[in-house]
């Protein structure tokens, strides 16, 4: 095969008037190659003008052409491999030839049917790309994997993260919220996967119904709510890279906390480093570009969006409502009532009547009972004996003075009355910090006559004076006068009208 210098050989000899009979004979190359290279500067490759003959796969080609025809319409997972077509022509078909030639086969059709791309250019301010990625964390009691949610804007490729418990719907919303308020603005677009804790119905090409509380969540701040087609991941490039640095980069090694927040803490000290990173094809590090984005961004709006899911709940003879597989405490005079659930990701809260009655640390354990023994200081009155038989009583922690007390009431009134008297002083945690009760209590261990009613005087007399040693508090411009007013606390006696017309009989 004849090189460039040969072809340059032969061009000069002819430049320089030598004939083609004389050039073949100097170079003993005949006469039609002597015109080739007179034709073209250099030489040109093999050129196949025809597919190569295939006498053992030829005859086989229209079946594997059906299987790949059929398996378009098959889920992505459940398609043949070539190694799959290869046993099926060998059994059903009688296929003698090898897995090579299958293999081939099957590869150059699926390459002229991959998918290419338009590279894309985004504004500033106008898109964020939001994922959950998972890192394993070692914390105290152990190794656990803990999801993590990203978001990134697309121009400058500043991301946000947030380490959360779930990845259910109010952590997404929670996570959202604090991603604004980290930015300092909102996208015009917000680009999600679709997961059923955003979308909850996927209609035909991007139509979508996403979840109530993300689309009120939309509507607060604005931006308009859009969805990759499904298994199409690669339309959020952006996000999908931050996962990759977070799982690779910053978890590795493995993280160790002892909770969430240092966790949290640790990870965003990580990803505000990056605004000094020069991305690859860039001249500019990621937070001056992001200077662009949060100038072009949406204004955060005048209030904060509630990040929490809502769930009606009927509060039952236990005072209790059931949320979640587990069941929390509500006060009494919410008993037998309609209330809402406010599921936050780290709490919930209970409203009934348009008021939070109760407020509880979110378990996400199941069958478990979250209960305030405060909530049961009405009916505890004429259930006293729930004080050694109901676990809330049980497993409260009081300081020492309270147990010591019980004992000498028992002891001076017998154990009946003395723990009647007990509970009375329970009950003052209804509207006193434990604090003050205890130091009600360190009062009342002289000679004097102990009892429930003393300690309750005692106690009074302390919060009257705390409210007259306080210095005036200034009341803002803004505020209602008629709220910083001091108002006397009220008289404990009166507690017992908590309690129905038929629970007051039995007092």
């Amino acid at each position: 095969m004849l090189t460039v210098d040969d072809f340059g050989q032969i061009r000069r000899a002819h430049r320089d008037g030598r004939s083609l009979r004389a050039i073949a004979r100097t170079f003993h190359h005949s006469r039609r190659k002597i015109r080739e290279a007179l034709a073209c500067p250099e030489p040109q490759g093999y050129r196949r003008t025809k597919d190569p003959a295939a006498p053992k796969l030829g005859p086989f080609q229209p079946i594997i052409d059906e299987i790949l025809k059929v398996d378009e319409q098959a889920p992505r997972k459940q398609r043949h491999t070539a190694a799959q077509i290869f046993r099926r022509l060998h059994r059903e078909h009688g296929y003698a030839g090898s897995y090579g030639q299958v293999r081939r086969y099957v590869g150059k059709h699926r390459r002229d049917q991959r998918e290419t791309f338009i590279p894309l250019a985004h504004d500033p301010g106008q898109r964020l790309e939001c994922d959950f990625g998972h890192i394993a964390v070692d914390f105290p009691d152990g190794r656990r994997q803990v999801p993590v949610f990203v978001s990134v804007w697309s121009y400058s490729n500043c991301p946000f993260v947030l380490a959360t418990p779930t990845e259910r719907t109010e952590a997404i919303l929670a996570g959202m919220v604090e991603a604004f308020e980290f930015f300092g603005g909102v996208p015009r677009e917000v680009w999600w996967d679709n997961p059923t804790t955003v979308v909850t119905k996927i209609f035909k090409g991007r139509e979508r119904k996403p979840h109530d509380r993300y689309a009120a969540l939309a509507s607060h701040y604005t931006f308009d709510p859009l969805f990759c087609m499904p298994a199409c991941g690669n339309e959020k490039p952006y996000v999908e890279n931050r996962v990759y640095d977070l799982q690779r980069r910053f978890a590795t090694p493995v993280p160790k906390v002892q909770d969430l927040a240092e966790l949290n803490a640790y990870l965003r000290a990580c990803f505000l480093e990056e605004r000094e990173r020069v991305v690859a094809g860039q001249t500019e590090t990621i937070g001056q570009r992001f200077e662009r984005d949060r100038a072009a961004a949406l204004p955060l709006p005048a209030y904060r969006f509630d990040p929490c899911v809502h769930q009606a709940a009927y509060v039952d003879k236990y005072q209790t409502v059931h949320f979640d597989g587990n069941r929390y405490s509500v006060p009494r005079p919410c008993a037998f009532r309609a209330a809402t659930i406010k599921a936050y990701v780290d709490h919930i809260e209970i409203v009934t009547d348009g008021s939070v009655v109760a407020r509880h640390e979110r378990c996400y354990q199941r069958d478990q009972q979250i209960l305030d023994p405060l909530h049961y200081l009405a009916t505890l009155g004429r259930r006293p004996a729930a004080l050694d038989h109901s676990r809330v009583y049980r497993d409260w922690r009081l300081p020492s003075e309270f147990t010591d007390l019980r004992q000498a009431l028992e002891q001076r009134h017998g154990p009946s009355a003395g723990a009647r008297q007990y509970v009375r002083v329970l009950q003052l945690l209804a509207q006193h910090p434990v604090s003050r009760v205890q130091r009600a209590l360190q009062r009342c261990q002289g000679p004097e006559d102990l009892s429930a009613d003393r300690i309750i005087q005692h106690t009074f007399r302390l919060a009257q004076r705390e409210v007259a040693e306080e210095p005036p508090r200034a009341v803002d411009d803004h505020e209602d006068p008629v709220m910083a007013v001091q108002v006397r606390m009220p008289d404990l006696s009166q507690f017992d009208q908590l309690l129905s017309p038929g629970e007051r009989a039995y007092v």
